[in-house]
């Protein structure tokens, strides 16, 4: 199936663009406007339409009049538009975010954690350190969900690229 197909699939044009979606677009627009298919005008109207995209049918919207297929092979355009099924990259901003929030979340739970641990020990004389298990655990989770996330490395993404949905 050509990348044109992809596109053109039924039912994905209702799905919420991301930043990844809106980059890629751009990139086949700068690519269709270096090869002539677009003029100067109607590349930045078109890129203007980009940032205030909301689903992929407005971004399908964009390319729908360029040959897609004749700017895939040019340099640099093949990364930024990846085969149908692979996996966006990782260290893309959501990924970032998602990681810092995870992060967040270890470190407030943990402050929990070691004032409810405090307080017990104050009040009742219990010093086991219990904390220290939900800590461990925790903070497994939280390393390998930050090791793909920064370093873009190993892990997976769970948006699939333009041209795959």
């Amino acid at each position: 199936m050509s990348e044109m197909q992809q596109v053109r699939e039924p039912g994905r044009d209702e799905l919420r663009a991301g930043d990844t979606d809106r980059d890629r677009t751009h990139t086949v627009l700068a690519e269709a406007s270096a090869r002539g298919y677009l003029t100067p005008a109607e590349f930045d109207q078109r890129s203007t339409a980009v940032l205030t995209a909301r689903t992929l049918g407005d971004l399908r919207t964009l390319l729908s009049d360029l040959p897609v297929d004749r700017l895939a092979p040019a340099p640099g355009l093949a990364s930024a538009l990846p085969a149908a099924g692979a996996p966006a990259r990782p260290t893309d901003r959501g990924a970032r975010a998602g990681f810092y929030a995870h992060l967040g979340s270890y470190v407030a739970g943990s402050a929990v954690m070691l004032a409810i641990w405090l307080v017990v020990g104050i009040t009742v004389g219990a010093w086991y350190f219990w904390p220290v298990w939900p800590i461990l655990g925790w903070g497994i989770g939280v390393v390998s969900h930050g090791v793909p996330a920064l370093t873009g490395r190993g892990g997976h993404c769970h948006r699939a690229p333009l041209d795959a949905r």
